[in-house]
């Protein structure tokens, strides 16, 4: 750092106390400048030397408005103590014309991470940010903020779903090469599994052990397998070329979590699930560019506007209100699932997935948006997945047993047969297998209709032009979205994942491979789907269509790759009928 950079101390912003369950939420946030002031410090050094430290974890930005934009990096000391930091915004990227600066500092409380929402910024305009500590510099990295008033295009990536030990991150290669707003995370930013955990069956051939090599449990832990992920030169690449929008899923936390536990978590063996809860998500905002939340800790839905043509809406489908998950073996008896207690179940009016203060929060937004679309940004599918009782009853492990693939295909087979025969042909038993279509997945939007009605009424109400966006499933999805009685509300993309197994890992690669256009026709929603290939989803809003491309990679078991040109699909859709084709 030359001897012309240094800056005026200021006063470091007070830990945002958001509850009592975390305190140290948002005290990683320093404080920002009023302007670019390069003028010597009037504070005398300090008597003790400074601590000096590296950048080994990248920088980030996060959260774009149209005047603002947060920027986090993660310093390694090489010494405990307070570690001074100095940040600069630039409008281009030799740092002639500093915009924006500041300095404070960090510590072990939180975890040495450092954010800062640097303010006073212009609308829809490209900037370079870095940090410095001491003689040391960070990588320079560009970051857009948001654009306000009359808007002709934008376009985002959108990911989820990177489980750091099956495989390389070269689909977050590829999304920092892509020219994009920003990137929409989606959940499952990491995975809380050990070492012999889900998909880690190649991980030592990969060098990509998880650490801790145990399941992640406290705090110390959460925070060191975000360092391991932060490590990683594919996801650096992408924070540094773009802005992240960013929600949890469920394995920020672990497997299935809802609000009050999760599959992945023993009370008796692994302890407190709320303390558990509280320490993940502390991590998560020490180690990732969001902006702290005024209130409660474990609210992160939130609205970011892009202009007039784009109100993105991220929802917390995980945490803060969901009612466990059923699960089919809930509702079967000798290998037969009971429909009408399944139905009985998803369409109960007490179980929630957004929650009351939520929902009425989403309609609110929905109802006041002046934006030409509507887009949601959440975790799970909210489409309408029904498949025939069979077929739910073989491919779930623990009602078909170990013959469940088996079984699987056959039933896939038998209801595909009975849809394609015309109905006034159809036996009173290829009639029956259909009428027992239930939902693909409970652990989605399926499982809990009663409140996914409430929403969709709405969005009808007030005329939304909805576009929902989801993660989670490992698979790529365009369905549209339909009420009970088969109107249509709007169209729902899914990304496949960046690393993590999707059905081929379950059903193996041929089966996979052939399954999607098999399902395809039993279900009346679904107008396209991938099982086989990891990748990203971009999606293109204009005033007048949204296009969705899905993109993937050819393999995950090397830094050398290939897209697979030949595998990309793309539709648009128009806002004058918002059918999907």
């Amino acid at each position: 750092m030359t001897k012309e950079r240094n800056f005026r101390r200021r006063t470091l912003v007070k830990a945002i106390a958001a509850s009592t369950l975390l305190p140290l939420l948002g005290s990683n946030l320093i404080a920002c400048s009023d302007g670019s002031d390069h003028r010597q410090s009037e504070t005398p050094p300090p008597e003790t030397p400074a601590i000096t430290a590296q950048f080994l974890h990248g920088v980030a930005s996060g959260d774009p408005l149209s005047d603002r934009v947060i920027i986090w990096t993660r310093v390694t000391p090489d010494s405990e103590g307070e570690v001074f930091v100095v940040w600069e915004v630039a409008s281009d990227a030799e740092f002639g014309t500093i915009v924006r600066s500041g300095e404070g500092s960090t510590s072990a409380t939180v975890d040495y991470t450092v954010k800062v929402d640097v303010d006073g910024l212009d609308p829809n305009t490209r900037y370079y940010y870095r940090f410095s500590v001491g003689d040391n510099l960070s990588d320079v990295a560009k970051t857009r903020t948001a654009p306000m008033g009359a808007l002709a295009q934008a376009s985002f990536a959108v990911v989820s779903c990177a489980n750091y030990p099956t495989g390389f991150f070269n689909v977050y290669r590829e999304v920092a090469n892509q020219d994009v707003d920003a990137v929409l995370h989606l959940g499952d930013y990491l995975y809380e599994y050990g070492e012999d955990g889900y998909a880690t069956d190649r991980a030592q051939e990969y060098g990509r052990v998880p650490q801790p090599s145990h399941e992640i449990l406290s705090l110390e832990d959460y925070r060191t397998r975000y360092a391991q992920y932060r490590g990683d030169v594919d996801l650096q690449a992408a924070h540094a070329a773009h802005p992240f929008i960013l929600v949890w899923d469920d394995h920020e936390v672990a497997n299935n979590t809802w609000r009050e536990g999760a599959e992945n978590h023993e009370p008796e063996t692994e302890g407190s699930f709320s303390a558990r809860k509280a320490a993940a998500i502390q991590a998560w905002y020490e180690w990732l560019p969001v902006r702290p939340p005024a209130s409660e800790q474990e609210i992160i839905y939130r609205k970011l506007p892009y202009g007039d043509l784009v109100d993105l809406l991220m929802l917390d489908t995980r945490v803060i209100a969901r009612d466990e998950q059923s699960t089919y073996p809930d509702f079967a008896t000798g290998g037969i699932i009971d429909v009408d207690a399944t139905r009985a179940a998803i369409n109960d009016s007490n179980r929630v997935l957004l929650g009351n203060k939520q929902l009425g929060w989403l309609k609110d937004q929905l109802t006041n948006s002046g934006a030409r679309w509507q887009v949601l940004g959440q975790q799970v599918l909210m489409a309408r997945l029904h498949l025939p009782s069979p077929i739910m009853e073989a491919l779930d492990p623990n009602i078909a047993g170990d013959d469940f693939v088996a079984k699987g295909t056959a039933a896939v087979l038998a209801a595909v047969a009975a849809k394609n025969t015309p109905p006034e042909q159809r036996t009173a038993e290829q009639q029956a297998l259909l009428d027992s279509a239930i939902p693909y997945n409970l652990d989605a939007w399926d499982g809990y209709n009663f409140e996914r009605e409430a929403l969709y009424s709405h969005a009808i109400q007030v005329g939304s032009k909805l576009i929902t966006l989801a993660g989670d499933t490992h698979n790529a999805w365009a369905s549209q979205l339909t009420t009970d009685e088969g109107e249509i509300v709007g169209v729902e993309f899914a990304t496949s994942s960046v690393t993590s197994p999707g059905l081929d890992g379950a059903l193996g690669v041929d089966l996979a491979a052939g399954l999607a256009s098999l399902v395809l026709p039993l279900l009346d929603d679904l107008r396209y789907a991938d099982f086989l290939n990891r990748g990203y989803l971009t999606v293109h809003f204009t005033m007048d269509t949204v296009t969705a491309g899905w993109h993937y990679v050819s393999n995950i078991d090397s830094t050398s790759y290939t897209m697979l040109e030949d595998a990309v699909e793309e539709t648009t859709v128009n806002i004058a009928d918002m059918v999907l084709s």
